[in-house]
């Protein structure tokens, strides 16, 4: 137990680190599963910060409401406040919908509570995400996961093992998603698969996912400066640094500008248009964003 409390203060320790030691409000995205109710548990112990609870259900199972009950009651039980929402995705809603709906209403509900977000991702979840992006075909990028600046994860130190132990140690009570027994859903059959990767191997992951992750912060750093604030950039600049640059100087010109990051083959074709696109002429680049081009400049344009 005493080790056990030694990984839940480290792992807590980031996410105060992050803020400085101020009080803080923190949205807990709470699901029902183990690894949340572990995660809200303990931030209710720590005592530290204001927190509201938050559950999204997607409908994709035609019991989830049940699970929205039981979060509300754990709400009640920490004598919190409750926020949940329900929308009628269905059983055929793929990972990636089910995902981009779930951070949209709890980014929608930061604002509102002027809150940051904190979610119960654990070191297995850092691996399978990896695991998926590997199999999907990925650059540097798809190895430096669960890395959004406006989301806390205060558990990505610990395993799934360990938040189990915590949860037994509690005598925590939880839900099961019958989901995620189904093998329609990839990172169901990955998690089956990574049961049986050597441990040696999972540290070996787990310590590249940290070194891709700090090269992504340098490399913003080394960025920010280039970025400005009306969005428009020069196309001479552009094109006559090394390509690899200029994606990524790109990259974080569209999310600044408030866009989702573009796939590497968008950004590739964003390049080809911004060497030969004529004055006046607008490129699309997909997801609502486009490019407006001058003689000399190229204007970010998002919705």
């Amino acid at each position: 137990m005493v080790l056990l409390a030694a990984f839940l203060a480290f792992g807590l320790g980031l996410l105060y680190r992050s803020d400085g030691g101020k009080r803080m409000n923190y949205l807990v995205a709470v699901s029902g599963g183990i690894d949340s109710v572990a995660l809200l548990d303990m931030l209710v112990r720590e005592k530290k910060h204001q927190l509201v609870v938050v559950h999204f259900d997607h409908g994709i199972r035609p019991d989830s409401a049940s699970d929205a009950r039981f979060v509300e009651g754990l709400a009640k039980k920490y004598h919190l406040p409750f926020v949940t929402k329900r929308e009628e995705l269905g059983d055929k809603a793929s990972e990636d919908v089910a995902r981009t709906r779930r951070y949209a209403f709890l980014r929608e509900e930061a604002k509102k509570y002027n809150a940051t977000i904190v979610t119960a991702h654990h070191a297995d979840d850092v691996i399978e995400t990896i695991a998926i992006n590997l199999i999907r075909g990925t650059g540097w990028r798809g190895l430096a996961v669960l890395d959004s600046p406006d989301i806390v994860r205060p558990l990505l130190t610990m395993t799934k093992q360990q938040l189990r132990d915590y949860a037994k140690e509690r005598q925590l009570e939880w839900v099961e998603d019958g989901t995620n027994a189904s093998t329609n859903y990839l990172r169901n059959r990955i998690r089956k698969t990574m049961g049986r990767l050597p441990e040696v191997n999972k540290r070996e992951l787990l310590d590249l996912y940290r070194q891709q992750k700090a090269l992504k912060h340098d490399m913003h750093k080394e960025i920010s400066p280039l970025l400005t604030k009306n969005e428009t950039y020069s196309r001479y600049f552009l094109t006559h640094i090394d390509c690899l640059s200029a994606y990524e100087v790109l990259r974080a010109a569209i999310t600044e500008a408030g866009a989702p990051g573009p796939t590497r083959p968008r950004l590739e074709r964003a390049l080809v248009a911004i060497k030969t696109a004529k004055p006046a002429a607008t490129f699309e680049l997909g997801g609502g964003v486009a490019l407006q081009f001058s003689a000399r400049s190229v204007v970010v344009k998002t919705p």
